[in-house]
Formats: C-alpha cells, structure tokens, sequence
C-alpha cells in the first residue's frame, strides 16, 4: 500500500509542477490514445500500479490544464497546494460527513470553515450553511429553503405535502440569470419557464425599478456577478423593495460573492447581506478541489427544515450540528476540509489579495486588448473581460484559435446579441508573466486573422 501511495503522490506532483510549462489543451495525439481505456473489463485482477500507471500514461496528458496558471475559461480557480495535499488526507480518512456523532472530526472542522466563511463573506452571523457539489446545488439547496419558508407562511408544509394543491409561488428573475439556477427551479418543481424575468441594463444587471408588483408567495432570484461581465445586481434595492412585501430574495454568487472578502472590492456586495440566502463555489475563487460548493441561509430553521433526514437506523440526535441537516446528500465526502485548509492558510489577508491580484490580471488584459484595438465589451468591474475580433465569425475563428495554440486557454460566449471571447481569471497560480504572454498570443492570433 505504502508504494502503491506514494508512487500515485510523485504522479500527481509531478502533473502539478507541469501545469506552468505544458500546453493547456491536451494534444489531439493525446486524446486519440485515450481509445486504449475503451476494452472489455478484464476476467482476472490487474497489478494495482499497472492500473495507476496506465492511468497516468493514458489520462494526464489527455487532460484540460484547469489548474495551470493561463485558463482563462469557465470561471475556474486551480488548487492551493495545501488543498490539495488536505484533499488526499481527507481521502485517507474516508470519513462520511453525515453526522457529528459519527465523525464529529470533519463535523467540527465544517462548523468552523463555514463561521469563518459567514465573516469573510461579510453575511449575517446567523445563518446556517451546508456544503455541496456545486453552484447548482448551492441554488437548488438555498431555494428549497425559500419555498419552504414562502410557502410555511402561506400555511402549506411542502415536505410534507408536495406541491400538489400548493399555493403558487412567483419566482422573479433577472433577465440574464444563470443557466444553472433554472435548473435549480427545475429540480425544485418551481419550472424552469414559469418565472417573471425582469430586464437589465448594458451590464447585465437586473433593473430594481422594473420589479414588477409582488403578491403572495414569491422567490426573487438575484445574481453576484453575472457570468459574462462580472457585474452584480443593487441586490440592497431590490432587497428592501422585495421585503416590503414579504418576498424571500436569494443571491447566486458563484464567484462574486467572494468580492466580500477584499475590502477593495466589498463595495460591489453592498446590500447582500441583507438577501435571505447565498449559493457560492469555493471551487472558483477559493481555488480548492472540485467539488465544493457551499449554500447559505439566514434562517437555519427554514435550511434545516427543507434538508434534515430522519430514519430508525440512523443515530440520535446530539446538540452539536450535523452535517447532513443543511445538504441534499447524506452520504458525502468531508468537503468543508479543504475550504478549511484554505482559509487557515491564507487568512483574510492573502484570501483578498488572491481576489484583487485576479482583477489586476483582468484589468491588464482589458487595456491590452484595447491598445491593441480590439472591441472590451463590458465594464471590467471584477475578474471578468468580454472582448470582440470583429464579427462572430472572425471572433470564433480567433477563438478557435487561441484554444488550439494552446498558450491559454479561453472560451466563447454571446452576450446581448454579440460573440465575444471571455477571460475569467480565477487562479492562484496565475502571474503577471502568464498574462503578458497570454496576451502576447492572444493578440497575435487575432490580428492575423483581422488581416484576411
């Protein structure tokens, strides 16, 4: 067992010191190999080092390099080394983070991780938190808090009674809300068409002053940072408008919400805090391995009361907080690990200077462009920049492009009716080295193609 580990950790330090030097897309001679992986399962057992270094061999170079220092696509952040190295701790551990007096351990460490996440994201002290998977399950968890509290108001206990007979709830959108919270609402039962949508302005945030009036139960759905340009919804306005009238306001902040955490950029969460619940990655900004996502509420009560599990078998209650009362799953790995790892390591210091060191890159890469004379579509407030090559063809050429060179490594996006390339600049590892010859590569693709 001890080679077995120790040769899996040389591999994997071995790929993680690669990252800065190799190309960010794998090769197609690469990927043509991963054909080898698709036979029969074999009658007999294989040599537990032959299968790892098969795996090796076949599947690392065939991989996107998302935690090197130059992909720019997806809003992904690479992971802090300490992360990582937690990450392969908590695996030896192989704890089931379901209940505290089961594995009161990682229960302990999930409880701090997720105080200390309330403070650095600036949200009220109360509210009770659970680890998921992802953004998506962030929103589907933090939603099903919502329905269960708008609906428990209007004297209907969904859990226990579905959504048959149920009153109606209005869910009030912003016009370019993510792709993933409508499929929240879809899991949920709420619909994925049945929303209210309300316009938004030249940065893709929601218009306060179009709400449209608001009657019994009814979600209001804001965003953090939208995906394309960075910008975030006046969630404090739509908030005291919402709470007028009763309304639950919830915030997807996939990666904007972390804005909180640097005091240069906390002026773009103002008013957050005083939303009803938060969907958030740590995956993105706090560059911890995937999956971890993390779902908040301001009322534990209604959080808890939409997730708790109850069976025979399972162990009684204990006062101390378990795990798998705040999060869809019951059975799941300890994920609250890693995001511990991080911000004991970082502190509030290095976690904002991680945040602002990324917008720095994104402003560079705006002005670069811009000099070079190409089209920045959006006002680059955060981590964020759209830019244009021309028409979409051009622009999807030079897309094309880029991707294939692979120096970095950049996806397409069409937002408000134009193509556009986006830079999201969300790891660690990134240096200003990286971005000048990111940009070197990016405008000397596209300006042999405005040439033609």
């Amino acid at each position: 067992m001890r080679h077995l580990l120790e040769d899996s950790a040389r591999r994997a330090i071995e790929y993680m010191e690669s990252l800065g030097a190799r190309k960010v897309a794998p090769s197609p001679e690469a990927i043509a190999k991963l054909a080898a992986l698709d036979e029969p399962m074999g009658e007999q057992p294989s040599a537990p080092d032959s299968v790892l270094q098969l795996l090796d061999e076949l599947c690392s170079p065939a991989s996107m390099a998302m935690a090197g220092p130059r992909f720019f696509g997806f809003v992904i952040g690479g992971s802090l080394p300490v992360t990582v190295a937690a990450n392969w701790l908590a695996a030896a551990w192989d704890q089931n983070a379901a209940f505290y007096s089961v594995t009161p351990g990682v229960a302990m460490i999930e409880q701090v991780a997720l105080r200390w996440l309330l403070d650095v994201l600036r949200l009220p002290p109360e509210s009770g938190g659970g680890f998921v998977t992802g953004a998506t399950m962030a929103n589907f968890t933090a939603l099903a808090a919502a329905r269960h509290a708008v609906l428990g108001r209007a004297g209907w206990n969904v859990e226990a009674d579905g959504l048959f007979g149920a009153p109606p709830i209005t869910v009030v959108v912003g016009e370019e809300a993510h792709s993933t919270l409508f499929k929240s609402l879809g899991l949920l039962g709420l619909g994925r068409k049945r929303v209210v949508r309300v316009p938004v302005d030249a940065q893709g945030r929601m218009r306060a002053d179009a709400l449209p009036p608001i009657s019994g139960p009814t979600i209001v759905c804001t965003q953090a940072g939208n995906v394309n340009t960075g910008a975030f919804d006046p969630i404090g306005e739509v908030c005291k408008k919402a709470h007028e009238v009763g309304a639950w306001v919830h915030v997807d902040g996939a990666f904007g919400l972390w804005a909180a955490a640097s005091p240069a950029l906390a002026r773009l969460t103002a008013g957050v805090e005083t939303a009803d619940s938060w969907a958030t990655d740590a995956h993105k900004w706090l560059n911890v391995p995937y999956d971890c996502g993390l779902a908040f509420a301001r009322d534990p009560d209604a959080l808890r009361a939409a997730m708790a599990i109850t069976a025979d078998y399972l162990p009684a209650a204990v006062p101390q907080r378990s795990p798998s009362d705040f999060t869809p799953e019951l059975s799941r790995r300890a994920r609250g690990i890693e995001v511990w790892a991080a911000l004991k390591s970082l502190g509030k210091r290095g976690l904002a200077d991680m945040i602002e060191r990324s917008c720095r890159y994104a402003r560079r890469f705006a002005e670069g462009l811009q000099a070079a004379g190409f089209q920045v579509l959006n006002d680059v407030v955060l981590n964020q920049v759209l830019v244009a090559f021309g028409n979409a063809e051009t622009t999807g050429r030079v897309i094309s492009e880029i991707q294939a060179d692979g120096t970095c490594w950049c996806g397409g996006t069409v937002w408000q009716g134009r193509t556009a390339m986006r830079i999201s600049v969300s790891c660690w590892a990134t240096t200003e080295t990286d971005v000048e010859r990111s940009l070197e590569a990016m405008i000397r693709i596209a300006r042999k193609h405005a040439a033609k």
